[in-house]
């Protein structure tokens, strides 16, 4: 027998079935309205890159989506290249593999933009769960009981432990994720898409500390 809180996680998972129009909505709409400010940013990141080292524009992932299922996500390089030879795959206090052009991205969480296409495909939102790499989801999956949850639903952009969490230890990312399964609906996620708009302005993304 499922518990009470179990039940009321079912429950609103079936009401996030409004988060796949959501997304297709807001993207559209995003795009139409702010197409001048989308063709700048698309003209001048990926120049910016390549101009400073002449590496890769993109880089590519292996991250692990709704259930577990595995993807390629897509984002524009802020490390120098092969940077996952010289240390790892995430990001370190004071990473000296960071660039110039990646430090600002980061900041600002412009170097996500190409992520977009993951949610046009069906294989992030933009409000949820955190898309882990392939091998640290598995990891946690085994050390974690239940942290396999957090993937009910598609992972997104941004979503609560994103905006709310200030640290990246696994346990609070899973509380973070749990609670949004259950705070599920369309004013949470505009909400969450707000806060994460003022963070990009304000250039308050990449303060996370904890991962070993």
């Amino acid at each position: 027998m499922k518990s009470p809180g179990n039940v009321q996680m079912d429950m609103s998972i079936k009401k996030g079935t409004y988060k796949r129009l959501f997304d297709l909505c807001l993207l559209f709409l995003a795009h139409v309205l702010l197409l001048p400010i989308w063709l700048v940013f698309w003209t001048l990141i990926p120049t910016a890159i390549w101009l400073e080292d002449r590496g890769p524009i993109f880089y590519k992932q292996r991250r692990a989506g709704k259930n577990s299922q595995i993807f390629v996500v897509r984002k524009f390089r802020t490390m120098v290249p092969d940077a996952d030879l010289k240390g790892p795959a995430w990001t370190i206090p004071g990473d000296p593999r960071l660039t110039r052009v990646g430090k600002i991205l980061r900041r600002t969480a412009l170097d996500e933009l190409p992520e977009l296409w993951s949610v046009l495909k069906g294989d992030m939102s933009f409000v949820g769960p955190r898309p882990l790499q392939e091998d640290e989801q598995s990891r946690l999956e085994e050390q974690i009981p239940g942290f396999r949850t957090r993937l009910m639903i598609r992972p997104g952009l941004t979503g609560l432990a994103q905006v709310y969490d200030p640290n990246d230890h696994a346990i609070d990312k899973l509380k973070f994720d749990l609670e949004y399964l259950e705070r599920l609906s369309p004013s949470l996620d505009v909400k969450l898409i707000i806060l994460s708009v003022l963070n990009s302005l304000g250039a308050r993304w990449d303060h996370r500390t904890g991962k070993p």
